[in-house]
């Protein structure tokens, strides 16, 4: 059975792609067939953390609009057999996107994917609620601040009333000396102020951003703490 999941945020900034990719590694490194949905229209940026942008012609909205069929929208990645990407596009005027359209192509891949992760925009705009509508789970992604609670709590809301019952937290960008510091939410703190699961919490690290630029992401580099850590938090999504 195929799962379908969005990553998604309050605001932007929190991490989604930088997720969304390295999760995609992580599961297809366990042999299954996964699809990435970019669908942050006029800001896409998974090609790049794929380190595939120069090889996208088609994408999402050319699927849409009937300029191409699905397959030759998506762009194999090279270092696994059965990871692909279908990419969206940087031209805002393209076809518009609708629950109607997303579920219909989810149901046309859910025969040949394990998994499909929708990279989200952020917002609960019309492409927001597109991107949700075929999902059976969502993580959505934080960063260690009161504003950023706030936010999660109402995207996990919006989640609730899109019928997406599975939802999980992952807090980005934890920084240590924030633990020093009283005006900073600490982990515990979050986890008593939502109502949602955490899955687990990333550390800040310069490596992150230079994998990310090396268009490598950072799982690809075995037995590292964030490697473990990534498997440990793809682990509790998908109990």
């Amino acid at each position: 059975m195929c799962e379908i999941m969005a990553i998604t945020s309050g605001t932007g900034g929190a991490g989604k792609t930088m997720f969304a990719s390295n999760i995609a590694y992580v599961l297809a490194r366990q042999g299954k067939k996964v699809l990435l949905i970019d669908m942050n229209t006029g800001l896409r940026n998974l090609d790049i953390c794929l380190g595939i942008e120069n090889h996208i012609i088609f994408d999402l909205s050319d699927i849409i609009a009937g300029i191409c069929s699905t397959d030759r929208a998506l762009i194999r990645d090279k270092r696994f057999q059965g990871l692909y990407l279908l990419s969206a596009s940087q031209n805002y005027e393209k076809a518009e996107i609708r629950d109607i359209h997303m579920k219909k192509l989810c149901s046309s891949f859910s025969s040949r994917f394990d998994n499909i992760i929708i990279d989200a925009p952020p917002g609960f705009g019309m492409e927001w609620r597109a991107a949700v509508a075929p999902v059976g789970r969502a993580v959505i992604l934080m960063t260690q601040d009161h504003a950023s609670v706030r936010d999660t709590d109402a995207v996990s809301l919006k989640l609730q009333e899109a019928g997406v019952k599975k939802r999980f937290v992952v807090i980005n960008k934890i920084k240590s000396e924030y633990s020093r510091v009283s005006v900073f939410p600490q982990l515990n703190e979050i986890s008593q102020m939502l109502r949602v699961q955490i899955a687990g919490a990333i550390q800040e690290d310069i490596n992150i951003h230079i994998a990310m630029n090396k268009g490598i992401p950072i799982v690809c580099q075995r037995d590292t703490y964030i490697e473990k850590n990534f498997e440990k938090i793809c682990e509790k999504i998908f109990l």
